[in-house]
């Protein structure tokens, strides 16, 4: 790999950062409590061009890659919107994989073009609340009928529902066959939320109350044959491409609230004063922070290479799964302690890091658990034996 850093990946840093300089830690921490979609910063994100950045130039998109995509969330983040900011325009910056890989020609030229421009909102649907991770546990079902499907179930766990006119469903179209493989018989669908058959009911939670998640019941949904996205039948396969890059995505998320955390843990060691000199002269505080800094730089390095692994259709699960660990990791553990370094003030919200630690929090969950990585590599990468 070359270390040199691309010109274009420096242009992208800097324009980003300005973009954020105008939505300040009082700008998230304002919607955070009022739970308030951050519409402004939303428009601020579509008018600087940086919606649909891995949609191809063909359908009105950027055309850059996973890593481009990366570095914009992580700038986000990092500029103190946490995951507020990054969920709020992740599935227009980087959702469309699935379409722009496997969809149809007009599925693409329907879809696409509004989702560049900023006037489609989409959601991923696909957790279910008695299913969880086992994906292929899934029981909300896809009924064959003229001209299409109709479509009952449940989802949950479900972001920006409130405000999307379409989501990435998947469901299945025949049911589990215990005797043949288990991702058989699953289709993903990029199907409307019509709210005449679509209850969207919000799920209150600890942070990142700025956009919502929530649960879907699906009663009865059609959904026409037109929105169908790859083959009937194989929707897992669909979908699992976007996995790895989505864990690299999110890991850098990670990295940029640990940023944002440092960077005030930091500036507090040096400003407050106890027993008459700064608290950053302690090693009990400066050691936790220099360490903070070591694990933030270490993540990224396996972060960099997943990601450039990724945008080279080269394997990538190992380090894909590794990048989201890693980062997820760091990111929690600089939180953690710049809230501890703030002392009793850390816990107050005037200094913004107990919101930097509730959102980190999350990272160490979703997409997917720390526990079920350390699964994937015991089995694909130590080859032991399939522990669920």
């Amino acid at each position: 790999m070359d270390r040199t850093e691309d010109p274009t990946h420096a242009d992208i840093r800097a324009a980003v950062r300005e973009l954020c300089r105008r939505f300040p830690d009082e700008y998230w921490s304002r919607h955070d409590e009022d739970r308030e979609f951050p519409w402004e910063f939303y428009d601020a994100v579509r008018d600087g061009g940086w919606l649909g950045l891995t949609i191809p130039e063909e359908y009105g998109g950027g055309g850059l890659g996973v890593t481009e995509a990366a570095l914009v969330e992580r700038e986000i983040a990092a500029s103190g919107a946490g995951m507020n900011g990054c969920s709020a325009v992740h599935l227009g910056v980087f959702g469309f994989q699935p379409i722009i890989e496997h969809g149809s020609e007009q599925l693409k030229r329907r879809f696409l073009p509004a989702a560049a421009s900023g006037e489609l909102h989409v959601s991923f649907a696909v957790t279910e609340p008695d299913a969880g991770t086992d994906t292929t546990n899934i029981s909300t079902f896809a009924r064959k009928v003229p001209g299409g499907y109709r479509v009952s179930g449940k989802k949950v766990w479900i972001t920006k529902a409130q405000e999307s006119q379409r989501m990435l469903l998947l469901c299945r179209t025949s049911p589990r066959d215990p005797d043949g493989p288990r991702t058989a018989g699953m289709t993903l669908l990029f199907a409307p939320i019509d709210r005449d058959a679509v209850d969207v009911r919000p799920i209150p939670k600890m942070g990142r109350n700025a956009v919502d998640t929530n649960e879907l019941f699906i009663d009865d949904l059609f959904v026409p044959d037109s929105d169908l996205v790859g083959e009937e039948g194989r929707g897992f396969r669909t979908i699992l491409g976007g996995l790895n890059a989505e864990r690299v995505i999110i890991g850098n998320c990670a990295l940029g609230i640990g940023e944002a955390a440092l960077r005030r843990g930091v500036e507090y060691a040096k400003q407050r004063e106890v027993f008459g000199r700064p608290i950053g002269k302690n090693q009990g505080i400066s050691f936790p922070l220099a360490e903070a800094r070591i694990r933030l730089d270490a993540a990224e390095q396996v972060a960099n290479r997943a990601a450039w692994l990724v945008d080279r259709g080269l394997p990538c699960g190992r380090e894909a799964n590794a990048a989201k660990y890693l980062c997820a990791e760091a990111g929690f553990f600089a939180a953690d302690t710049a809230l501890q370094v703030h002392g009793g003030f850390g816990y107050g919200r005037e200094f913004h890091v107990e919101r930097y630690f509730r959102e980190a929090r999350l990272l160490r969950i979703a997409p997917i658990s720390q526990e079920m990585v350390l699964n994937y590599t015991a089995e694909h990468v130590l080859g032991l034996p399939r522990s669920y």
